[in-house]
């Protein structure tokens, strides 16, 4: 899907091509927008059935790390920024999370979900590591990851 149809399916105009900071990352969004494409069609055989999302999780966990960087270094604009949280480049509701205390580097919302979990809890990926064996490896079974509370 082009980046122009994305901003369109959302309702919006996208930037022009005069817009620098547009021109600056459209390339890099385009880049993700096609890894998500591979990761969409890639095979899934031999694979359980959640390991199938979890590219697709990376990948979106990425884009929005990226555009929410962008924006904390101030190098994207306020209304740029806003303009692809509604375009759905990046996820509003993580990049919310991770301007919490203590889910800074939070891998996806599932993962902090208690109802998708046997016992109320949160996903063993948001255990610190200091508290898991050393031995064991540990992977969400939403997402893949390894640990993201630190």
């Amino acid at each position: 899907m082009s980046l122009e149809l994305k901003f369109r399916r959302a309702g919006r105009k996208p930037p022009s091509e005069e817009n620098e900071e547009w021109m600056k990352i459209r390339d890099k969004l385009q880049e993700f927008e096609d890894k998500m494409r591979e990761a969409e069609t890639d095979p899934h055989e031999g694979k359980r059935k959640t390991e199938t999302l979890w590219p697709i999780f990376r990948i979106h966990h990425q884009r929005s790390r990226y555009i929410y960087d962008l924006y904390r270094r101030e190098e994207i604009s306020k209304e740029l920024y806003e303009l692809l949280l509604q375009a759905r480049f990046a996820d509003a509701k993580l990049i919310a999370k991770w301007k919490k205390n203590g889910y800074e580097n939070l891998c996806c919302l599932k993962c902090v979900q208690t109802r998708d979990t046997n016992f109320g809890t949160n996903c063993i990926c948001r255990v610190p590591k200091a508290k898991l064996d050393v031995d064991r490896v540990i992977e969400c079974v939403h997402c893949g990851c390894r640990g993201c509370s630190g």
